[in-house]
């Protein structure tokens, strides 16, 4: 497979190219720190910390990871251009293991540490259990990384706290219904764990099927942790699918995968962006080719803003490989989303409905390492 990030190879040109990016990098911050000027003059005090949460090990840390060094990687940018008014902006960290409980307790924890606002959630599951705690505090969580549809659903609009600037299932399922039915592949067996995330992927996939007056030939429910699918598998193939759309995470995608190759089933497998994921393509194999998943951004210096971040990610991280390019580019964007709001804002201001206000009244568009988005959008996609 290609990588996804071949690098600025040549070192005649890196030092050239690097300049450049340093020097739009540097220009775009002060144009950012200028929206501020207006604020009384403040050389330092004590740091602004913003709560990050994810699954930081275990078998969801694929993601979780990655979400977290985008995180990082923008902070230490952020702070080199001295942070809000020389104050800098300090991580408070959390490893919610893709746990809902050990999730909700750390949530609870980040509050009471008095976060300004808070980045994260890699599991929907782990994410519905703890965002009230949010909603309740008034602390702004920025939702980087989770794709479930009821994380930014929950609450109304003009009252919610929560935020996201990934692609929702409510987004991605449509999108692959169209690509499915405009490929002839009209016969869909949904197979979706029994986590939250399954649950409402399979719901928006139904949704989305409905539309096109379709609905599932074959719907299988499993758990996470199951090691063979092939009873299931021969239940789909006997009701005449011709294409499997999957919402679980990346082990089950590989067992889903690899049994149908052992049957010798060749139909398409296809499903939200968790199949780009390096845990379904090692284990997977060649039965993996030919899948085909939703993404919001490929690790490919297409721009200089996207060859900003790739280079930057691989010196700070030790190589060009990033896991899941979208959970680190998500994560990378949403933190400069969320550092424009607050750099909008007199310090006398830096509470929770003061940058909830910030996040959806942008004053100008940030251009991001993701799809650009502006207005209400650049801090909200599509979710409300």
């Amino acid at each position: 497979m290609r990588p996804a990030f071949t690098g600025l190879n040549a070192d005649k040109n890196r030092t050239a190219t690097m300049k450049k990016i340093f020097l739009a990098f540097a220009l775009a911050w002060s144009a950012l720190t200028g929206a501020i000027a207006q604020t009384p003059p403040q050389t330092s005090g004590p740091a602004l910390k913003i709560g990050v949460i994810g699954p930081l090990s275990g078998p969801s840390s694929d993601f979780g990871l990655p979400m977290l060094n985008g995180v990082k990687l923008a902070i230490d940018e952020i702070n080199a251009f001295g942070g809000y008014l020389g104050r800098p902006l300090e991580l408070v960290i959390k490893d919610d293991q893709a746990n809902p409980e050990l999730g909700l307790k750390l949530s609870e924890e980040l509050v009471a540490q008095k976060v300004i606002a808070t980045i994260g959630f890699c599991n929907t599951g782990v994410a519905m259990k703890s965002i009230d705690v949010f909603q309740a505090s008034r602390t702004p969580l920025l939702v980087p990384c989770t794709t479930g549809t009821p994380v930014t659903t929950k609450f109304a609009g003009a009252d919610s706290y929560i935020f996201r600037n990934a692609p929702a299932d409510a987004i991605q399922a449509p999108f692959m219904v169209d690509e499915i039915v405009a490929r002839g592949w009209n016969k869909v067996a949904v197979f979706a764990d029994n986590t939250g995330y399954g649950e409402a992927g399979l719901q928006d996939v139904k949704k989305a099927l409905a539309k096109k007056k379709l609905e599932p030939v074959y719907v299988g429910r499993f758990d996470l942790g199951i090691k063979d699918v092939t009873e299931q598998l021969k239940e789909a193939r006997k009701a005449g699918a011709n294409v499997l759309f999957i919402y679980t995470i990346a082990p089950q995608n590989a067992v889903i995968a690899n049994g149908r190759h052992a049957l010798g089933w060749k139909v398409p497998q296809v499903g939200a962006w968790a199949l780009s994921f390096p845990l379904f393509i090692g284990d997977a194999r060649e039965a993996a080719e030919g899948s085909l998943m939703a993404l919001s951004f490929v690790a490919e210096p297409t721009n200089e803003r996207r060859a900003s971040f790739l280079a930057s990610y691989a010196r700070k991280f030790d190589g060009p490989r990033i896991p899941v390019p979208m959970a680190a580019a998500q994560a990378y964007d949403a933190t400069y989303l969320l550092a424009h709001a607050v750099l909008s804002l007199r310090s006398e201001q830096l509470n929770g409905p003061g940058i909830k206000q910030a996040l959806e009244n942008p004053k100008r568009a940030y251009y991001g390492v993701g799809p650009p988005t502006t207005g209400h959008s650049a801090a909200v996609t599509a979710t409300r």
